[in-house]
């Protein structure tokens, strides 16, 4: 008799479902060991999403006060190394839920690895803070403010697929609808900062762009200002929207756990 879990739409809690039986009966009572074991990998998801949650501000507010104001430089790389744990352990305890589905665990896989590699990076900020006109620190940091951005990206592919799996169809049509506009904003940035990188290093520009350029050093605080407006936009909105659907997934589970049955 094969077995299968889920979340089922109907009684918004969570069950385990049989098939029916090979003599063509009526399917079987819940399975209480796969209900328990269900029960625990719910528990680690809404633990992860919760990690998660705390972890997206805490990690930019660490890392970003670690490497430019020098915050916390009594406790060396250590705060960047734990807010990026953060977020690594949030998405180890959400792999535990539905290994089955394929597309969901090459989601989790792929932000998993971008934020070990979030972690390995987090060390230099502190780094680069002490010795800031160092070459190799200077490119790791870059490596791991583009290295953030993909992880952001991975993440809310990651509540895309969850999404898809929880019964909550509101949830679902936000979900599908927030992640293709944050992943929309962070393409964007990201080819905001290629155009930039190419206007600053190619040698041989057309005129009016060499203009343009020379403008922009003249007056750098309207530069400053246009890379102020281009984060609020391309890094916080993203961020801010990811973290209402983090909390929002959460409490669509913690209701279909222990809220009444339909």
């Amino acid at each position: 008799m094969a077995e299968s879990e889920s979340i089922t739409p109907a009684g918004n809690v969570p069950v385990t479902t049989l098939s029916a039986s090979p003599q063509g009966g009526r399917p079987g009572p819940p399975d209480p060991a796969a209900h328990a074991e269900l029960l625990r990998s719910l528990s680690r998801l809404v633990r992860g999403l919760s990690a998660l949650f705390w972890g997206l501000p805490a990690s930019l507010i660490v890392c970003v006060g670690t490497a430019h104001a020098g915050w916390f430089a009594q406790f060396k790389m250590v705060p960047a190394l734990a807010a990026t744990g953060l977020l690594l352990f949030g998405l180890w305890q959400m792999d535990a839920f539905q290994k089955q589905e394929r597309p969901w665990v090459n989601a989790l896989e792929r932000a998993k690895l971008l934020a070990l590699v979030n972690v390995g990076f987090s060390p230099f900020l502190f780094f680069w803070n002490r010795v800031p006109g160092h070459f190799f620190f200077e490119l790791m940091v870059n490596l791991m403010a583009l290295s953030g951005l993909l992880f952001l990206f991975a993440l809310n592919r990651v509540l895309e697929r969850l999404g898809a799996m929880l019964p909550d169809e509101t949830l679902r049509h936000e979900t599908r609808q927030f992640t293709a506009l944050n992943r929309s904003l962070l393409l964007a940035l990201l080819l905001l900062a290629v155009v930039y990188l190419v206007l600053t290093q190619t040698p041989n520009l057309p005129e009016t762009l060499v203009a343009a350029v020379a403008w922009l050093e003249r007056h750098d605080h309207w530069l400053e200002r246009g890379k102020l407006v281009s984060v609020m936009i391309f890094v916080l909105l993203p961020l801010s929207m990811t973290m209402a659907l983090l909390w929002k997934t959460k409490e669509v589970i913690l209701e279909s756990v222990f809220g009444p049955k339909a």
